[in-house]
């Protein structure tokens, strides 16, 4: 059954990975770019099936604007991935107050906005599929990559929240964490900086990890957006879905990591009842 999406950040990685397969398996798209130049070949290649439009997820009257090109010209939206987003490396300390406010910016409040935006269309259709992009950072906290780690866990929270929500008018939300993708997230599209000596061990040992890991990351973009076709299929989607055998491995040993240490503060932690 043909459906009708929306992607933020198509221009490249995960995000035009998706598009290709959505319109690849007879899907209708509304293509969004910053530069809607890097998407205008999705365009020539799928004709009627796509519509390209300039997006920055964090201005609410583009949202709108994204939103009601997709009912003006497919009669709704069953899909939104909320999928734009970046996060560069470098220690706290050193990361200043508008850098981390970009940051969270396009990776926690676009995410909102563009919820926000879409949430009256699919209440009214009483139907819809939210999927919005976290990240092992959203479950983790990722060393250097504080203003990162700090959004996508409010992505997961606002999503929580929003899935609890949404089900009562037969909206279905799903979380997506990517572990390591062979995408541009750790090329162009991030400012690595190793910073003082002080946090080297964390900062610094993850700037020349990422550099090392590039190109060499074990996910593939064009499986990813497979499986991510296959959740937007379902009747029952999962809330979350790790993406990569190194998001499954580092997810399940910090929820062991967390289970273990709630078990060994309990008795401190249930002593502040009142007898």
């Amino acid at each position: 059954m043909s459906q009708r999406w929306l992607i933020t950040g198509c221009s490249r990685g995960i995000g035009h990975a998706l598009a290709e397969a959505v319109l690849q398996a007879g899907h209708r798209l509304v293509a969004t770019a910053r530069d809607p130049a890097q998407v205008a070949d999705l365009a020539r290649r799928y004709g009627d099936a796509v519509c390209v439009a300039a997006l920055d997820v964090t201005d609410p009257a583009a949202a709108q604007g994204a939103v009601q090109l997709a009912e003006a010209s497919f009669g709704g939206l069953d899909v939104l991935v909320n999928n734009a987003g970046y996060g560069n490396v470098n220690a706290i300390e050193d990361t200043s107050l508008d850098d981390f406010r970009r940051q969270i910016e396009t990776n926690l409040f676009g995410t909102i906005i563009m919820t926000k935006a879409v949430i009256p269309l699919m209440r009214q259709q009483r139907s819809g599929h939210i999927i919005q992009f976290s990240s092992v950072g959203g479950r983790i906290g990722a060393p250097g990559r504080a203003p990162y780690s700090a959004a996508k866990w409010g992505v997961e929270g606002f999503s929580e929240v929003l899935a609890r929500e949404m089900a009562l008018v037969g909206v279905k939300v799903s979380i997506i964490e990517p572990g390591g993708f062979r995408t541009d997230f750790a090329g162009a599209s991030t400012v690595l900086e190793e910073g003082r000596p002080e946090y080297d061990e964390v900062v610094g040992a993850a700037a020349r990890m990422q550099r090392d890991y590039h190109g060499r990351q074990p996910g593939d973009p064009a499986r990813a957006a497979q499986a991510i076709l296959n959740i937007a299929s379902m009747e029952q989607p999962p809330l979350r879905l790790p993406l990569g055998s190194d998001a499954v491995v580092a997810i399940a040993k910090a929820d062991y990591a967390k289970l273990a240490e709630l078990e060994r503060w309990r008795k401190l932690s249930v002593s502040t009842d009142f007898p």
